[in-house]
């Protein structure tokens, strides 16, 4: 299953609702990529599965600190 290593994000069940109003199921997707991540603090890189909010985040505050506010032990 496509889910982030850290936030735990993963697929949604929405619905498509056509011109007649007729509702059918579908997934929405999360936008998950396979990073390798280096983390100075324990000196080597982590590879984790990632969404692209998760990376856009952990270049502004750092890989530590992210995965601290969400309670996740690297």
């Amino acid at each position: 299953m496509a889910k982030s290593d850290i936030t735990g994000k993963r697929k949604l069940l929405a619905r498509n609702v056509s011109h007649s109003n007729i509702k059918t199921k579908r997934w929405q997707n999360v936008n998950i990529q396979e990073r390798r991540v280096w983390v100075p603090e324990v000196g080597r890189f982590v590879s984790l599965k990632l969404t692209t909010r998760d990376i856009r985040t952990i270049d502004k505050i750092g890989v530590m600190a992210y995965a601290k506010r969400h309670g996740v032990k690297l």
